[in-house]
């Protein structure tokens, strides 16, 4: 028991005496990311070097958009140990990381951010500006802003084109207050969310889905293999639920990044 007492507090001083050294206000130079958005946008910010590890989940390309670049590095699965034994001097986790995680990163001396998922596009040009701050790369963040900005603009249509309704799986929906609601109003679409007050995600019985009469279905990709969750998708009202049914990819609907103007496009 003393053994283990004796190593944890040498860890702990080592910890400390690696973010003691550190200049202040300096740039960290050994990034760790460990949620899939953020090691999107941190792959997008770093310079050369700078960026050690990302999520494993970064590198399925099932998931990720960016899963060729993530190979260029080191995965992890999101526990503190394999983390600390990093040595990083700035950790980049998430909202919904476990929270015992963080707090023995944090005891560890290890400076951990957490920065919220980005739920519209003023968030993720808060996200991209966050990073840039986080990373020491301002300037490149006001590149990359202006990059999205202006891809926004040629993604986005006139909001002229019908209503239209987001189903996945367990019958699921997403509203106007919604990273997918965005898309889909961005697509120039009325969200059928709205005639039901559906704000954020939640569940649509079929019944109201079909009733609503929606110009254009969009549903996700499903994956390999059976699932109860997804066989709703295939139920035969809603083949005739709308004129126009579109299966998307859910990786570019999932994070808040520049990567969204792709998900606008499947729209077209």
């Amino acid at each position: 028991m003393r053994g283990c007492v004796r190593r944890s507090s040498t860890i702990l001083a080592a910890a400390v005496a690696i973010a003691a050294a550190l200049p202040v206000g300096a740039a960290p130079q050994r990034v760790v990311s460990m949620n899939l958005c953020s090691d999107q946008l941190a792959m997008m910010l770093a310079a050369p070097g700078q960026l050690l590890s990302v999520s494993s989940l970064a590198q399925d390309p099932r998931l990720s958009p960016m899963a060729d670049e993530a190979a260029a590095y080191v995965p992890n699965s999101g526990r503190a140990e394999e983390i600390y034994l990093m040595r990083p001097d700035l950790v980049i986790a998430g909202t919904y990381t476990p929270p015992a995680t963080l707090s023995m990163l944090r005891r560890l001396g290890i400076r951990v951010e957490t920065p919220p998922p980005a739920e519209d596009f003023d968030a993720i040009r808060t996200e991209i500006t966050r990073m840039g701050r986080l990373l020491g790369r301002e300037e490149a963040a006001r590149d990359l802003l202006a990059r999205f900005d202006a891809d926004l603009a040629a993604a986005t249509r006139p909001a002229d084109r019908g209503r239209a309704a987001l189903y996945s799986a367990n019958g699921y929906t997403s509203g106007t207050k919604t990273l997918a609601g965005a898309i889909l109003e961005a697509a120039g679409y009325d969200n059928i969310a709205a005639d039901y007050g559906i704000a954020v995600t939640a569940g649509l019985p079929l019944e109201l889905l079909v009733m609503a009469r929606p110009d254009r279905l969009v549903t996700g990709t499903n994956w390999p293999g059976q699932s109860r969750s997804e066989a709703i998708l295939s139920h035969p009202a809603l083949a005739a639920a709308a004129p126009v049914k579109t299966r998307v990819r859910d990786l570019f609907w999932t994070c808040g990044t520049p990567l969204v103007t792709r998900a606008i496009r499947s729209l077209e």
